[in-house]
C-alpha cells in the first residue's frame, strides 16, 4: 500500500438560514456546520478519494450519506493511509477528534486488538474476517460481476490470451482472478490468463508497467483487480480492449472499454450510519449481492456486441434466480487437480480461504 499526501481543498457553498458544507482544507473532509449537535463519521482510504477506482467509489458512499443525512452527519475522510502504524495514529486522531464511528476501507486495516482500545466507537472494514463487539466487517460478491465482466473479456479476445494486472496475493484478489478467468472461458474456451503482481492497490506506474509487459508477452485484452485506471489509459493507447474494475472508468479508454465490476457503497453505508445513530447498530459480518443491489456490472463500452450483451444478461438472470453459480464443480487448479468436485459450490468460508488458482491462469497464487 501507500503513503501520499492529503489532498488539499477549499470549497464553500453558503445559503442564509441553511446548512453550510465545507470541505476541510487539513484533513480533506467534508463535514457539516453544525457540528456541536451532528454524529460525526469519518472515512480511512488506502488511496485517493479520486482514484477513479476502489477509494473514489467509497467516497461517492460517503458522499450519499452526507446528501441524505445532511446537518445530522459531519463526515470526513483521510486519505492514502498506509496499514500498520499511519492507520493507527489516523485512527486515534480520528477518536480524539470526537469520531463516534470509523469506516476502515481496506483489507487488513481493522482487528480486534485495535477496536478494543476504542470501545465507544463503532468500527467497520470493508473485506477481512475479524468482529468483536463494536467491529463488524462488510463486503459483497464482486466475483460475480467479474465473471461477468470476464465474459466481455473472452468474447473481446482473438488469440485467446488475456491478461491481469493484480495487487496482492490474498484470497479476495486470487478469487477476482479465477472469477475472471472462469468468465473468459466460457465465451473463449481453453482461454489464458496470465497474472503480473503489482503488490500495490493504486500505484499507477506499476499498473502501467504490468499492462506493458502483459501485452509484450502476447495478451490482446486487459482486466485488473487494481485501483487506478493505468491499465486502461495503456489499452487505449495500444488499441486493445479493457475491463476496469471499482468504478465506471470508460472516460480513460472510451474506445477500448468492455465492463466493469462495480459495488454501490452508499446504500450500505446509510443503513449502518442511522443504525448508529439511533442505537440499533449491532456488529456482524454483510456479503451484499447482486440480488440486493450491491454488486453490478458498469455500462458496456462500444465494442461489446450485442450477442455478447444478451449472454452475459442470460448469466446475470441465472446468478440472481440461483441456477448458476461460477465456483460449481469441476473445478481444476493450474496443476490439473480436482479442487471442486462435480456439483459442489463453493461457500463464502471457502471463497476467503482460496489460495489456488484455476486451470488456465498463468501466475503464481503466492506473488
Amino acid at each position: 500500500m501507500k503513503n501520499g499526501k492529503i489532498a488539499l481543498a477549499v470549497a464553500l457553498l453558503a445559503l442564509a438560514g441553511a446548512a453550510v458544507l465545507v470541505v476541510g482544507v487539513a484533513t480533506g473532509s467534508a463535514r457539516t456546520h453544525k457540528r456541536s449537535s451532528a454524529f460525526k463519521v469519518a472515512w480511512i482510504y488506502v488511496g485517493s478519494h479520486k482514484d477513479h477506482g476502489w477509494s473514489e467509489a467509497h467516497d461517492v458512499g460517503r458522499l450519499y450519506v452526507q446528501s441524505k443525512l445532511g446537518s445530522k452527519v459531519q463526515t470526513t475522510y483521510k486519505e492514502n493511509i498506509a496499514n500498520g502504524a499511519q492507520f493507527q495514529q489516523t485512527v486515534a486522531s480520528l477518536v480524539q477528534q470526537g469520531y463516534k464511528m470509523i469506516f476502515g476501507t481496506s483489507f487488513g486495516f481493522l482487528d480486534k486488538k485495535l477496536a478494543a482500545k476504542y470501545p465507544k466507537v463503532l468500527f467497520e472494514q470493508a473485506t477481512g474476517t475479524d468482529t468483536a463487539k463494536n467491529l463488524s466487517e462488510y463486503f459483497g460478491a464482486g466475483e460475480d460481476t467479474i465473471f461477468l465482466a470476464g465474459m466481455a473479456a473472452g468474447a473481446a479476445t482473438k488469440s485467446g490470451h488475456l491478461g491481469y494486472v493484480v495487487p496482492f496475493p490474498i484470497p479476495e484478489v486470487i478469487r477476482h482472478a479465477n472469477a475472471f478467468t472462469l468468465g473468459a472461458q466460457l465465451m473463449h474456451p481453453h482461454a489464458t490468463v496470465k497474472l503480473v503482481w503489482t503488490n500495490a492497490w493504486d500505484a499507477p506506474s506499476k499498473e502501467k508497467q504490468a499492462a506493458e509487459s502483459l501485452h509484450s508477452a502476447g495478451a490482446d485484452v486487459l482486466g485488473q483487480n487494481v485501483d487506478s485506471p493505468a491499465t486502461g489509459q495503456y489499452a487505449e493507447q495500444v488499441g486493445i480492449p479493457w475491463v476496469g474494475y471499482d468504478s465506471d472508468a470508460q472516460s480513460f479508454a472510451p474506445k477500448q472499454w468492455l465492463t466493469a465490476s462495480v459495488y454501490h457503497w452508499g446504500p450500505y453505508y446509510l443503513r449502518r450510519v442511522k443504525a448508529a445513530m439511533n442505537g440499533t447498530w449491532k456488529p456482524g459480518f454483510y456479503y451484499g449481492t447482486i440480488n440486493d443491489g450491491f454488486t453490478g456490472l458498469a455500462p458496456f463500452g462500444p465494442k461489446v456486441t450485442a450477442k455478447t450483451k444478451a449472454r452475459i444478461a442470460a448469466k446475470l438472470a441465472a446468478l440472481k434466480n440461483h441456477s448458476f453459480y461460477e465456483f460449481t464443480g469441476p473445478l481444476y487448479d493450474q496443476s490439473g487437480k480436482l479442487r471442486v468436485p462435480k456439483g459442489k459450490r463453493l461457500t463464502i468460508k471457502d471463497l476467503y480461504s482460496m489460495n489456488w488458482l484455476v486451470r488456465g491462469v498463468i501466475g503464481s497464487p503466492k506473488g
